[in-house]
């Protein structure tokens, strides 16, 4: 790895200290923009086309043309890894409306921006996945589908980060969120499965919650393994008196919920299935048919 890594924007590499955009840049200015969070384990990027793909569907929903093809964009986030050197990564790629003015209008952006970072990161104590983590419910509603939805993964994102100050004030370690009804939508950043009688359950994306590519990857698992798996709507309640609860995403992976408002989720500890889901999914992304070697 160099002494600095490398960001890409626009087609151009920047030193880390110097990677900057412009203060005019709607994505800083109205959060108009979409982004991906991408895994790469020993040297394959996990699912890069299948987030890529994400990536192109959020942005023709926000009418925001990005200027590469899907082709450039898989290859432009391979460069940049192997211009870092690194093998084990989170890759964080944003494209923004580009630069405007100070008004709204979107039609003032003729240009977007293309952004790609490979770092690492770490959300969650490094024994999670052994101990399981706490959360509540926030008072922050999600938005509505017919609103800013986490259906599109946008630049918006202070709906979740609310609901993460929340959780940090009451000292647990993730927050969970309801939508305008009271079901449960999804996580800050992360998809919601429960177990209850040996069924998993999880959520519609009508709630808002985002069609999670570790959520999918989940929901293919369960099906190998006879698991069977519904997607309902949940209520506190179901979470309350679940069996086992996790949490799936691309930066968490897989983690295990022991704790629902001081409620204790099952035994208190990571349950059968959800350990079960644990391992092959271990072996899912050591799979280097799973991704895009760099």
């Amino acid at each position: 790895m160099t002494d600095e890594l490398s960001v890409y924007i626009d087609g151009q590499y920047y030193p880390k200290s110097q990677a900057k955009i412009s203060v005019y840049d709607h994505g800083l200015l109205y959060g108009d923009g979409v982004f991906e969070g991408i895994r790469e384990y020993n040297g394959v990027v996990f699912k890069l086309k299948e987030h890529i793909d994400r990536l192109y569907r959020s942005a023709h929903a926000l009418t925001l043309k990005i200027p590469l093809t899907k082709e450039e964009m898989i290859q432009a986030v391979v460069d940049a890894l192997r211009k870092n050197r690194m093998k084990d990564s989170y890759i964080r790629l944003v494209v923004t409306r580009g630069v405007g003015d100070l008004g709204l209008d979107p039609r003032k952006c003729p240009k977007p921006t293309v952004i790609i970072i490979t770092d690492t990161i770490s959300i969650r104590a490094s024994n999670a996945k052994e101990t399981g983590i706490t959360t509540m419910f926030s008072w922050v509603r999600r938005n509505s589908v017919d609103a800013t939805s986490h259906e599109i993964k946008s630049l918006n994102y202070l709906n979740s980060i609310m609901a993460k100050i929340e959780a940090n004030a009451c000292g647990v370690d993730e927050a969970l969120c309801l939508e305008s009804n009271g079901c449960i939508a999804e996580g800050v950043g992360e998809n919601v499965f429960i177990v209850k009688n040996g069924e998993l359950l999880t959520p519609p994306t009508s709630t808002g919650a985002l069609a999670g590519i570790t959520a999918e990857v989940v929901t293919k698992l369960a099906a190998e393994l006879g698991i069977k798996l519904r997607v309902t709507n949940l209520t506190p309640f179901m979470i309350f008196t679940a069996d086992e609860a996790f949490f799936t995403g691309t930066a968490m992976e897989l983690v295990p919920i022991r704790e629902v408002n001081k409620r204790t989720i099952g035994t208190g500890k990571p349950g059968p299935i959800t350990k079960v889901l644990m391992a092959e999914f271990q072996k899912v992304i050591e799979d280097p048919s799973q991704g895009t070697k760099v």
